[in-house]
């Protein structure tokens, strides 16, 4: 009997396309309402500006706040100017203390002036020491609900306490051991707390060596400790080792997320996260600098084609062949600088493996110049019967790896040690330089043998 084929479910961006069209708005809301948060906001940044809009003042109050979070910022920005006041402090009541403090960068003083007055003290407080700490960083990243207990209780205690507390926070899949001042002794682990006999002490099986992560640690040494340990959550501490929150791992998943995104925008030039459907001028205004220094980069490659000119005019089959010498070098600087980016981002290189890196990468490049440069020197014969052009084709070959080599090693090395974004810009970078190295290698070389 053939096995009945699950149903797919329909796209909820062409149903609410379809509801703005016909101007069904309780469509759109029983949409909505079947959506996750992230959900909606993934619908929201595939709309249109004006269908955006409509969808966005169709959303549940209840929602926004989350919804909000799960938004590009430059989305997040003109949906909360749609809103009036009350509805914005409606919309972040509902979230947590730390949630609250990533919405704040965002609106304006005399609304979170508001937000400040709905909260009660303890909540004020704890935004307040949310804020404290740079967005970027562990402290900036962390949450403020982490569940305590105390050394020198038994385990019978602490699932009484769990128990009378009801609910507990979201990822909680351990619990923090403190002394009196706060100070972090170790960790219990929920699992040893359900298969511990309830008469042991909390002293006894829990963990004392642990990862945890001082309030300033770069968020990004977060997520690679979290990748690295095969973390769920990981206590906060200050200076003095007192205790502040916890980070859990859907924090550092989004942590991880926006850095590949911005890596993948940089490698294009792009100086921020585009709306999809920004303005032409925003969008303009987000690309132009890379393609105003990618223009100049083609122009010098044609002034470096027009020194050679006289060459080019007396044996043709130059033209044809020299774009293959840029093109293969172009790629293999962006397939080297790919890597040595990502290596920078996960921390793996440093002035002691640098150089060696350097002599590694000239030898793949230098293997590849023989074995690829030869095959075209071959295909250059059996098309032209030249021997010095296929020589020439070769060694072109050869020296442009390797110049992609050494340039794609060195461009993100040197912005790195600069304090600049090593992504930012290098494959125009690379691009410019294997087009303009190449051209000259290749035509210098025919102007030396050929002519």
């Amino acid at each position: 009997m053939a096995r009945a084929r699950k149903a797919k479910k329909p796209d909820p961006l062409k149903l609410t396309l379809a509801a703005l069209e016909s101007n069904d708005l309780a469509r759109v809301r029983a949409v909505l309402a079947e959506l996750h948060p992230a959900d909606i906001a993934a619908l929201l940044e595939g709309l249109p500006p004006e269908s955006r809009v409509a969808v966005w003042r169709q959303v549940d109050t209840e929602k926004m706040g989350e919804v909000l979070l799960e938004l590009p910022e430059t989305v997040r920005t003109d949906l909360l100017a749609q809103l009036d006041d009350q509805t914005v402090i409606a919309a972040v009541r509902s979230l947590d203390t730390d949630d609250i403090a990533d919405l704040i960068p965002d609106l304006s003083d005399d609304l979170i002036s508001e937000i400040l007055f709905a909260l009660d003290k303890q909540d004020r407080q704890r935004l307040d020491t949310a804020l404290s700490f740079a967005e970027d960083t562990a402290g900036g990243l962390m949450n403020l609900d982490a569940v305590t207990v105390r050394e020198n209780i038994t385990i019978e205690v602490v699932l009484r306490y769990l128990r009378r507390r009801g609910e507990l926070p979201e990822h909680t899949n351990s619990l923090f051991v403190v002394d009196r001042t706060d100070r972090l002794l170790g960790v219990l682990s929920l699992s040893k707390v359900l298969t511990t006999d309830p008469g042991q002490r909390v002293s006894q099986i829990m963990y004392r060596d642990i990862i945890k992560f001082v309030a300033t640690t770069p968020d990004k040494e977060v997520a690679a400790a979290f990748e690295r340990y095969n973390l769920l959550s990981a206590p906060v501490v200050d200076e003095n080792n007192r205790l502040l929150g916890r980070i859990t791992v859907d924090d550092v998943v989004d942590v991880i997320r926006e850095e590949a995104d911005r890596e993948i925008l940089s490698l294009a030039g792009l100086r921020a996260e585009e709306d999809l459907f920004a303005t032409v001028r925003q969008t303009v205004r987000n690309r132009w600098t890379w393609i105003a220094i990618n223009l100049v980069t083609a122009f010098i490659a044609s002034r470096v084609i027009g020194l050679f000119e006289g060459t080019i005019e007396r044996l043709v089959a130059l033209a044809s062949l020299m774009p293959i010498v840029a093109g293969v070098g172009g790629n293999t600087g962006n397939q080297t600088i790919t890597m040595i980016v990502r290596a920078l981002a996960l921390g793996r290189i440093s002035e002691t493996n640098a150089r060696a890196l350097f002599a590694k990468e000239i030898g793949v490049s230098l293997m590849n110049g023989v074995v690829w440069g030869g095959l075209l020197g071959v295909i250059a014969y059996l098309l032209y019967r030249s021997v010095p052009l296929a020589l020439v084709m070769t060694a072109a070959m050869i020296l442009n790896l390797m110049l992609a080599a050494v340039a794609g090693v060195a461009i993100p090395l040197v912005r790195h040690r600069l304090g600049r974004d090593p992504a930012q810009g290098s494959s125009v970078m690379i691009t410019a330089i294997t087009d303009s190295g190449g051209f000259f290698i290749f035509l210098g070389l025919a102007t030396l043998v050929l002519m």
